[in-house]
């Protein structure tokens, strides 16, 4: 299943030329990735009080296809392509207007607080859907 927000473009994401200013992909697939926990009904706060269990980017792959500009409004897809004890793998797009702009396949390790590594929640692996 692939979950789905919106954001605009403020002038702050860009450069000069008005153009998104490339870090600010990550910032916007970080709130795609933080809203599809959310939506799977994961209170990561929660599950950190609890569990002491935390997520970190392990390994990130991205590919810029187009720019972005101020004012435009992107939508951010994320869904679960793999998941392992202690990982998963989301396979995430930030497309205008259906155009694809940027691609990421981005790694997720679940961690204790003190950085082990711990495997994922059997709650959490149960609520998702690869593919």
């Amino acid at each position: 299943m692939t979950h789905r927000i919106e954001l605009r473009v403020y002038y702050e994401d860009t450069d000069l030329a008005g153009i998104v200013y490339y870090a600010n992909y990550l910032k916007f697939i970080e709130r795609g990735r933080t809203e599809w926990v959310r939506s799977l009904g994961v209170d990561q706060g929660v599950l950190r009080a609890e569990t002491g269990i935390v997520f970190a980017v392990k390994r990130l792959e991205a590919d810029f296809v187009s720019p972005a500009r101020f004012d435009d409004v992107l939508t951010v897809e994320t869904s679960a392509t793999s998941v392992t004890g202690a990982r998963v793998v989301l396979a995430q797009r930030v497309l205008r207007v259906g155009e694809l702009l940027f691609a990421a396949d981005v790694t997720l390790a679940a961690l204790t607080e003190t950085g082990r590594p711990v495997r994922l929640p059997a709650e959490f692996r149960a609520r998702l859907s690869v593919g």
